[in-house]
């Protein structure tokens, strides 16, 4: 064959083919790049797509991506929290983008329910961000109180000043009426135990919460209602708080930041007079010859001991010290091109101001998270925490050293505490000297706590994700009393040990997908939770120490012992969809089907669910007016949720108790006994229910320099659980729980974020909020109109927490009636005399920062709330408190009961305060209150001055805490405190609590 007929026929068809294929193949290329912040930082997660065609692509942890085009098009690429970003390709190979941040976004991205973030504009709900800068600028050792004032809707109330005590955190007011109604803590994703633990004797505990560390903390976001929290199941029925901690970062070398703090405290004080003596009726008593509990003697200023001048002895300044806290804390964070890693290190040991009590707090967080395959991102982290607290018994108790402080005459030395015979040493009897209670009483519990976290996400697909999160709380504590002999109490001693194991898991498996079609967006999120809580417990109380001083339980002469175990299992499937139309119109959607072990067959498993929309209506706002509002939206919602708070494990049977008959207690001479409960189980208990309507405004005015949210919301529960209504006699029982309560809340909340000045060198931040919740009990049981739950009371038409108790008799017209001695006296019958419940709260943040300083100050109000103010209440019948220094004659205004007319006859002071301490009415006060919580100075080093340093900066400050209250109607030292802890039953008092403090910390911190 010729050469020209193989050309023709074979070489010239194959070279044809073969620039078909190479001009084919070359107008494919393949894309890489790299998308960026304008601070350089890689943006995961975000959206590159070929305009109009199905290619693309979603950048991984470092911010990078790769994608094959045709070599002609436009690249589109998105992110939530920044402008969308075009480029014009025309061939090229690499392409690296820089995202600007979208002005026209309120709050950029937040946390939602199981840790998924969603861009704030298109939430259907009320959520509230706290940077995690704001809580440790607070320099509050216990994270619920670095939240206090900062969140619309939220109320933080602090129980007392020991170190390590409870503080107690409600979303939008109660809703259960002997459940918990604390929020819910999650920490990434998990749930976590916030038990008050730790107190063997009066006073308030630990709340478990308190073993975070506020500095690994990256942001708080506050979950409201319903619609926001229905995901987590009946756990989130009162309000989730999701706290989210601290990253390294992709691509930065190590970065080590140790940050020192010191701090002052002085304890807020009561008002208590120092004008007169020991005694009664003007006569001084000198406490040893002549002993009484009162100090109505003589006149301090006239008195004379032994021929010399009295000496005052100011008995709080004597005994309380100056409380000192020190805070060490360092860190160290960096990471590669597909992993990051943070490990923190913090040590805290607060000395309180009552001598012998402290906090000791060592934690180690360490989080590790890492590009595993292209599509494949896992992340572990663990937190430890090695807790040890001292504290002394607090309120009523006779052991309580406040009581005798707060109570104690200034005409009598305190000290030493013991006499010659070495027996106590003191003015009256029936109490412990406090000095006597420091050496020979202690409260001490020790816990060792872990937190891990294991998150795998996984992207099968750019537009699914499935993920997988498994995460524990486990803690181990021991507690232990002890009394020595000699106790008013206890005379010959007393030991209590007591051991708790606390396990929980909680495992959720998540599927998740997000795809555009054509004008809508398609967010679903399905998943299931697997949920388990196991706690044992083991207490043994020891009386009749035979070797004083040797605290060990086999040195008691008598012993007795419990133990407890409680499990609990949670299963729960839920699905939500969010339907995105052109970003103006949102629709979502949530169900969730739970079963809950402690609940009977019938009724162990049920659904609720949500929905809400908003209506973005800025959307449609012109070019030129969206730079005087670029945010203007509308939201609906409305979610029903259940609440198994009430139920715990086992309260559905009828249970055996240690009997006791008539004066015999079992066990009793080595036989042990046992009686069936009075209270009859009832097996048809199901869950409390709570519905909740929501609808919210939000705005954003000058690209966000002024933004406003404001929400109403009604909310109410039904079917809510009373453990303990009467029953016929004839059933062999007295009480059964039932499903039968239906309480009320609502309420408006209000938001406004500020910048009014905004420059290189001066910027002026402002933070407002405001809260109003109206909370009304609707019904209890059948016509039950009123019960009882240890302070608090629960009476159909009031509020839930109005307090209850003796009131002065009065006349149609209001006016006291006299008796025939000059007195007022109490009414035969009870009735309302105050209201725990706040008319509003709020709270105003300011934040100024010229060049390299900062300063900031925020106030924390809280309008009407009364208090009973028992230390006013039985120091009345002692004479202790600051009104009682006017003890002349008076004539009680009033009518006499006798005669109908004016009351004309004089009474002294120790007359009229006498009979004021057996009358509730009298020691009910307004605790509203305009408190500076938080005022601070910081100055940064410029970084010019640490270039031949090893330092990359250096910051030192100084702040102040609750430097100023302002109560012009309270007359102890803090109205902000509920002396017994944070349950239910146990708000509204102040009574012989440790004092809250008054602090100034000094911090210094530097990166290397």
């Amino acid at each position: 064959m010729k050469f020209k007929q193989l050309l023709k026929r074979f070489i010239l068809p194959l070279l044809s083919v073969f620039v078909f294929c190479y001009s084919t193949y070359a107008q494919t290329v393949t894309l890489k790049g790299k998308v960026t912040d304008e601070k350089g930082e890689p943006i995961a997660g975000a959206s590159v797509k070929i305009k109009g065609t199905n290619a693309g692509s979603v950048t991984n942890t470092g911010g990078l991506f790769s994608l094959n085009y045709n070599g002609q098009g436009t690249l589109i690429v998105t992110a939530i929290g920044f402008a969308a970003h075009e480029v014009k390709l025309t061939g090229q190979a690499q392409v690296n983008v820089t995202l600007a941040d979208d002005n026209k976004v309120l709050n950029e991205v937040v946390v939602t329910a199981l840790g998924i973030k969603r861009d704030k504009k298109i939430l259907t709900y009320s959520t509230q961000e706290i940077k995690g800068e704001s809580l440790t600028q607070s320099k509050e050792p216990n994270l619920v109180n670095a939240i206090a004032g900062k969140a619309a809707g939220v109320q933080v109330t602090s129980s007392s000043g020991t170190p390590g005590s409870s503080s107690r955190i409600v979303v939008r007011g109660g809703s259960s009426f002997f459940g918990d109604n604390q929020a819910l803590m999650v920490v990434d994703g998990v749930p976590v135990d916030n038990s008050e633990t730790g107190n063997l004797n009066s006073g308030p505990g630990t709340n478990r919460i308190a073993d975070i560390d506020p500095s690994i903390i990256s942001n708080i976001n506050v979950l409201k209602g319903a619609a926001a929290t229905a995901l987590y199941g009946s756990k989130g029925a009162n309000g989730v708080i999701i706290i989210t901690t601290k990253n390294g970062a992709l691509n930065k070398k190590p970065l080590i930041t140790f940050s020192s703090d010191f701090s002052a405290e002085k304890p807020l004080l009561p008002q208590i007079q120092n004008k007169y003596s020991l005694g009664t009726n003007g006569n001084y008593y000198d406490g040893v010859t002549q002993k009484t509990s009162t100090s109505w003697g003589a006149r301090m200023d006239t008195l004379k001991i032994n021929g010399q001048p009295a000496k005052v002895y100011n008995q709080s300044d004597l005994f309380f010290k100056t409380g000192h806290t020190y805070n060490n804390t360092i860190n160290i964070g960096g990471g590669g091109t597909a992993s990051t890693y943070l490990v923190s290190y913090s040590n805290l040991n607060q000395q309180g101001t009552v001598p012998t009590t402290k906090f000791l707090r060592n934690t180690f967080f360490a989080k590790y998270s890492a590009q595993v395959l292209k599509n494949l991102n896992t992340t572990f982290q663990l937190n430890y925490t090695n807790s040890q607290n001292d504290r002394l018994p607090e309120g009523y108790a006779l052991e309580s050293p406040v009581w005798t402080i707060f109570t104690a005459p200034v005409s009598y030395n305190l000290q030493p505490y013991l006499n010659a015979d070495g027996t106590q040493r003191l003015y009256r009897f029936s109490r412990n000297n406090p000095y006597w209670v420091l050496d020979n009483i202690k409260n001490h519990s020790g816990v060792n706590r872990f937190l891990p976290t294991f998150t795998a996400d996984y992207k099968p697909l750019s537009w699914l994700t499935v993920t997988e999160r498994f995460g524990a709380d486990v803690y181990t504590e021991m507690d232990r009393y002890h009394e020595s002999t000699q106790s008013v109490s206890n005379p010959n001693g007393r030991l209590v040990d007591n051991n708790t194991t606390f396990r929980q898991y909680n495992n959720d498996f998540m599927v998740s997908a997000n795809k555009q079609f054509g004008d809508f967006n398609l967010d679903v999120l399905l998943g299931n939770n697997i949920f388990s809580s196991y706690s044992e417990n083991t207490y043994a109380n020891g009386v009749g120490l035979t070797v004083p001083g040797l605290y060990n339980m086999a040195s008691a002469s008598t012993v007795t012992y419990k133990e407890a175990s409680y499990l609990q299992r949670k299963v729960g499937f839920y699905l939500q969809s969010n339907i995105e139309y052109k970003r103006f119109l949102v629709l979502s959607l949530t169900g969730r089907y739970d079963g809950n072990s402690v609940l009977s067959t019938d009724h162990n498993f049920y659904p609720y669910g949500s929905a809400a929309t908003s209506f973005i209506f800025s959307e449609f706002f012109s070019p030129e007016f969206s730079k005087v509002m670029n945010l203007g939206k509308l939201r609906v919602s409305y979610g029903t949720v259940g609440n198994d708070g009430s139920i715990s494990p086992y309260s559905l049977l009828t249970a055996y108790n240690s009997a006791t008959i008539r004066n015999l207690t079992f066990p009793y001479a080595g036989q042990s006994g046992f009686l069936i409960s009075d209270v009859l189980g009832n097996a048809n208990l199901k869950s409390e229910r709570i519905n909740e309507f929501e609808a919210g405004f939000e705005a954003g005015f000058f690209n966000n320099r002024i933004s406003l949210e404001a929400s109403f919301y009604s909310k109410k529960t039904i079917d809510g659980i009373i453990p303990s209504v009467s029953i016929a006699p004839s059933t062999g029982y007295a009480a059964t729980s039932v499903n039968s309560a239906v309480m009320r809340n609502r309420g408006i909340e209000v938001l406004l974020n500020a910048s009014p000045v905004k420059s290189r060198d001066f910027s002026w931040d402002l933070t407002l909020n405001f809260t109003r919740n109206r909370n009304k009990v609707l019904s209890i049981y059948k016509d039950q109109q009123q019960l009882g739950n240890g302070f608090t009371n629960i009476i159909v038409g009031q509020p839930y927490g109005v307090i209850y108790g003796t009131r002065y008799a009065r006349n149609a017209a209001g006016k006291l009636l006299i008796d025939d001695s000059g007195l007022p006296y109490a009414d035969d019958n009870q009735g309302i005399v105050g209201n725990i419940n706040p008319n509003w709260l709020g709270g105003i943040n300011n934040n100024f920062r010229y060049k390299q300083f900062n300063f900031s100050f925020f106030f924390d109000i809280k309008r009407g709330g009364d208090i009973q103010n028992n230390v006013d209440g039985y120091g009345y019948f002692y004479g202790t408190p600051k009104v009682t220094e006017n003890r002349g004659p008076r004539v009680v205004d009033g009518v006499n009961a006798t005669t109908g007319q004016p009351n004309t006859i004089a009474v002294n002071g120790q007359a009229y305060y006498q009979r004021a301490n057996s009358v509730l009415e009298s020691v009910i006060q307004d605790g509203s209150y305009v408190k500076l919580r938080n005022v601070s100075l910081g100055y940064t080093l410029k970084p010019s001055w640490l270039s031949k340093s090893p330092f990359k900066s250096a910051t030192f400050s100084v702040t102040g805490r609750n430097l100023w209250i302002h109560a012009p109607h309270f007359t102890g030292g803090d109205p902000e405190v509920s002396s017994f802890g944070s349950s239910n039953g146990s708000q509204g008092i102040y009574s012989f609590s440790t004092p809250t403090s008054k602090s100034v910390d000094f911090s210094l911190k530097v990166t290397l």
